[in-house]
Formats: C-alpha cells, sequence, structure tokens
C-alpha cells in the first residue's frame, strides 16, 4: 500500500472513531492508546511506518469498542490487530 493510500484509510478510520464516540457505550478512553500516538491523518511528514502503526492501534480499539467479549468476532479481530500493532510498533 502506497503511503497517500494509507493516509486515506488512517482518515476514513478515524472517521468512524468519530461516529463510535456518538455511541453511550463508547467513550474517548476506549481511543486512549490511539490519541497517545500523536499520528494523525494530516501528519503527512510521519512517516509510513508510524501511520501503519496507527492504524493498527486504531483498528484494535475500534474493534474492542464493538466486541461484547474476546470471542466474539469483534473481539478476535481485536486481539489480531493488537497483533498487527505490536509487530508494526517493532519496525518503528
Amino acid at each position: 500500500m502506497h503511503k497517500d493510500e494509507l493516509l486515506d484509510l488512517h482518515e476514513e478510520m478515524v472517521d468512524i472513531r468519530d461516529q463510535f464516540l456518538r455511541f453511550e457505550h463508547v467513550s474517548e478512553s476506549d481511543f486512549a492508546a490511539y490519541e497517545e500516538l500523536d499520528v494523525d491523518p494530516s501528519h503527512v511528514h510521519k512517516s509510513k511506518s508510524e501511520h501503519k502503526h496507527a492504524v493498527f492501534v486504531l483498528g484494535n480499539a475500534l474493534a474492542g469498542a464493538m466486541s461484547e467479549d474476546e470471542f466474539s468476532s469483534a473481539g478476535r479481530l481485536s486481539k489480531r490487530m493488537q497483533e498487527l500493532a505490536d509487530d508494526a510498533s517493532s519496525k518503528l
């Protein structure tokens, strides 16, 4: 995936996060790990690796917000996103 495509994906995922935050059962603290990264889709000067890591961390948070438990489909997706985020982090 090219960096510009990754930035587009990152931006779409941030839009989804914003929609999730409108739900009662989702709080901003669910996305704390993503916010701590301080990598926004508009930060085009940041590396492709940083954006890739941010996308996986955000994906993990989104899947976690959807999951009922670790064995649900969203729960398994959250676990896989965490694995991908850890792998991407090791490559920063």
